[in-house]
């Protein structure tokens, strides 16, 4: 409804048209070097797998976290905002690459 109502249907389904229609199941030729910060929430409707994200992407940051989901913006907000920080944070002092592995008790 929300879609309908703000003119956006072509434009949210459009990553499925592309997915469906394009190359987008093959690696790229070479690696992107732009710096990459991935945050995987367990009820996401995505499978993160780092192997297969670093033949594609230079990540500098990784973080797994046990809360959130597709809409962590909504669900962990405060969560999410550390973690574009530490993202950030890195890329400001060029820390090396991080892997983390959160718990959160709520």
């Amino acid at each position: 409804m929300l879609y309908w109502l703000t003119g956006t249907t072509g434009s949210s389904a459009r990553i499925y048209y592309e997915r469906a229609h394009g190359d987008s199941w093959e690696m790229p030729a070479e690696p992107s070097p732009t710096p990459m910060g991935v945050a995987v929430f367990p009820y996401d409707t995505a499978l993160s797998l780092r192997h297969v994200a670093e033949h594609a992407n230079r990540i500098i940051h990784w973080a797994e976290y046990d809360h959130g989901g597709h809409f962590a913006a909504m669900e962990v907000p405060g969560l999410l905002v550390d973690d574009i920080r530490t993202f950030f944070r890195r890329i400001r002092t060029q820390q090396p690459v991080s892997t983390t592995n959160v718990s959160l008790v709520e």
